[in-house]
């Protein structure tokens, strides 16, 4: 972003919104497969609307995970996000299950054969990005507004609010001064509720949710923090609005203070590099920035379905860095296989462990000692200075 001044403004969105529901719902699946081999291929989508549950898709793994698992699998994790709801409930929705056998044309491609190694899942291009702004090293707004949601989620799965519904939206517009996040100017939040709340009663339901994630002094001015803005929101979820997998990728992201490659995440094994090469890239740029060879760090990656080696690999450190970025591409590459293959083991991808990304950003998180989100470690600031 601009080191000027300026209004940047992200938004987030709950576990309960529709879309996803419906990545939560995918990568359910993908943990289900890879549980039961860590070699299994999964490239699985979902849709929802008012109770009913669509899974379509491709995979390659056990014969014992049959159609009624995955229909379980799915109903699980709508039940975990909370749904009980006339309009959409995890035990009484329709679920149908079109999931077949993965194309050989594409296995073919991607399998290790004599002296061929393993092959990217699919051609793209996949970004990655860190920054100063926060301690995640993640840009402030889009920060600011998941961990307002994970508040709110957090007080509904508790029983602290029993008023609040899965279903929410959050947006958080800062001001920036020299290029530094300074104070919020608005925030917007919109979330489902019991039909008893009047509106005032959301409002402040919600109001320390927000002022207790935002750094002291950043909360906006009154006229510009907006509640459930349409004035009611009782009907919400699948109900409400039909879901897709991977329809919300720069929520899961920058928050769009960054580039995205176009690829979404959800209901990808680790093999497709949309998913597994753009948390390489995040790994890359946030090691460069705890480096401090950065205040900020773009890194694109780019490959070809059946090749192993990257095409590109490109570095911009928006005038911040202290190293020559051609130099430090090259390094990044001498620091880290970024084979798909290399970037599995070294991330040690080919785990059950991407359910609990689906929601609330699959960046700036907090490395599970499972091995969940491992692409948020710090560990390779001392390969990356030993290779410049």
């Amino acid at each position: 972003m601009s080191s000027g001044n300026f209004l940047f403004t992200s938004e987030s969105v709950s576990e309960g919104h529709p879309d996803k529901v419906c990545d939560r719902i995918s990568d359910a699946i993908v943990d289900t497969y890879l549980t039961g081999d860590a070699h299994a291929r999964v490239a699985v989508e979902t849709l929802c609307t008012t109770n009913r549950i669509v899974l379509a898709g491709e995979v390659r793994g056990p014969e014992s995970i049959t159609h009624d698992k995955l229909e379980a699998a799915a109903r699980a994790a709508v039940r975990d996000i909370g749904y009980e709801q006339d309009g959409f409930h995890w035990e009484n929705a329709e679920v149908a299950v079109h999931v077949h056998s993965q194309s050989s044309d594409i296995a073919q491609g991607v399998d290790a054969a004599g002296n061929k190694d393993e092959g990217a899942g699919d051609q793209g291009i996949m970004f990655g990005y860190a920054c100063k702004e926060t301690e995640a090293l993640m840009p402030a707004p889009i920060y600011y507004s998941h961990k307002i949601l994970e508040s709110l989620a957090r007080a509904r799965h508790s029983g602290a609010e029993f008023g609040l519904g899965p279903d929410s939206k959050s947006q958080v517009t800062l001001q920036y001064e020299n290029g530094q996040p300074m104070r919020a100017t608005s925030v917007v939040v919109s979330t489902q509720h019991a039909e008893a709340l009047n509106q005032d009663e959301v409002r402040e339901i919600v109001r320390p949710h927000v002022e207790n994630v935002l750094p002291s002094g950043w909360m906006c001015p009154e006229a510009e923090f907006y509640v459930n803005p349409t004035g009611r929101f009782v009907i919400g979820g699948p109900d409400g609005d039909a879901g897709l997998t991977g329809r919300k990728i720069i929520v899961d992201t920058y928050g769009g203070a960054a580039p995205h490659g176009g690829g979404a995440f959800s209901g990808k094994d680790p093999t497709k590099v949309d998913r597994s090469a753009a948390y390489a890239a995040r790994y890359l740029a946030k090691n460069v920035v705890a480096a401090d060879l950065a205040e900020k760090c773009t890194i694109q990656l780019a490959y070809a379905i059946g090749v192993s080696k990257p095409l590109s690999v490109y570095v911009d450190c928006a005038g911040t860095g202290s190293e020559d970025e051609e130099k430090l591409a090259l390094a990044l590459q001498e620091a880290m296989d970024l084979s798909p293959r290399g970037i599995r083991e070294h991330l040690a991808l080919s785990r059950p462990i991407y359910a609990r990304t689906a929601a609330y950003g699959h960046f700036g998180r907090v490395p599970d000692a499972d091995g969940g989100f491992s692409w948020e470690k710090t560990d390779l600031v001392d390969a990356i200075k030993a290779a410049i």
